[in-house]
């Protein structure tokens, strides 16, 4: 006798799910696994379980978990370009400038402090994986391309920093940080104009 019931027949299958942004669901579940729980903290099934996909997903379309951390701090850093450009749109005279530079320190630019918990997470990881700097080295690349619009490339190099080491302390400080008002004169003074 074969089959299920004795009718000759193998048994069904079950119908295999059409899914066509698994993928990408993946990369895009990675970094919020990555956001909650840094890297030290992710793993296969954590990432499966918030992507809602079998494990054997991520085996299957990934080299790896450093292929899905590369792959996911990779969209990140894209998407945090993006916006980094698009706070720039509006920019037409240096007061213009210098109010941009000082919405993206105080997080009023798409970006929250969960999107630099990923950069940072990002920043650490290409630090202990040199195969990770790539990225990062692109992202800097990028920002530095869009100051550079409006200054020269030395400047561009300086105000980058500074757009990130201001987050950086406002992220990660226990106590307030400078206003919206003072940081303001610190953007303007470093771009050479009054506040």
């Amino acid at each position: 006798m074969t089959g299920a019931a004795g009718s000759g027949t193998a048994p069904a299958r079950s119908p295999r799910r059409y899914d066509p942004d698994r993928k990408a669901r993946i990369v895009d579940a990675a970094i919020d696994v990555i956001a909650e729980h840094g890297v030290a903290g992710t793993t296969h099934r954590r990432i499966a379980a918030a992507a809602d996909v079998p494990l054997g997903s991520l085996t299957y379309h990934f080299d790896g978990l450093e292929d899905v951390f590369a792959q996911a701090f990779r969209r990140h850093a894209e998407r945090m370009s993006r916006s980094y450009e698009a706070a720039f749109t509006e920019v037409g005279n240096r007061e213009q400038l210098i109010d941009a530079v000082t919405d993206l320190i105080h997080g009023d630019a798409d970006a929250d402090p969960r999107d630099w918990a990923v950069a940072y997470e990002l920043y650490l990881a290409a630090l202990r994986n040199p195969a990770l700097r790539g990225v990062t080295e692109s992202w800097m690349r990028t920002s530095r391309a869009v100051l550079e619009r409006f200054m020269d490339a030395t400047t561009a190099r300086g105000v980058d920093a500074l757009i990130e080491g201001l987050v950086m302390h406002k992220t990660l400080s226990t106590t307030a940080g400078p206003t919206r008002a003072e940081t303001r004169g610190i953007v303007a003074r470093q771009l050479g104009a009054t506040a």
